[in-house]
């Protein structure tokens, strides 16, 4: 993410969120790489997942306790380095 995007980003967290709270992170992830995206949360009891029709994507959604934009953004991040993942 370019850096002036990044901090629009942030901003806009910080405008709509008071920290700590509970965020919703959603993912489209090819089922292969599904593995990935669970190492990012700690539990698993906040996520839902939906495989699609053909079994080949799984959509992901996730609502994590976060202390922070800051947080947020590094998951992102961290879910950006897995291949063909789509963040919503």
């Amino acid at each position: 993410m370019a850096n002036s995007s990044l901090q629009q980003f942030k901003s806009r967290l910080d405008e709509h969120h008071s920290w700590p709270c509970t965020y919703m992170f959603k993912f489209i992830v090819p089922a292969q790489e599904y593995p990935k995206l669970l190492d990012l949360f700690e539990s698993r009891d906040s996520l839902r997942t939906r495989q699609s029709k053909n079994g080949r994507y799984i959509s992901v959604t996730a609502r994590c306790r976060v202390h922070s934009s800051d947080e947020v953004v590094a998951v992102y991040d961290a879910a950006a380095q897995i291949r063909g993942i789509v963040s919503l």
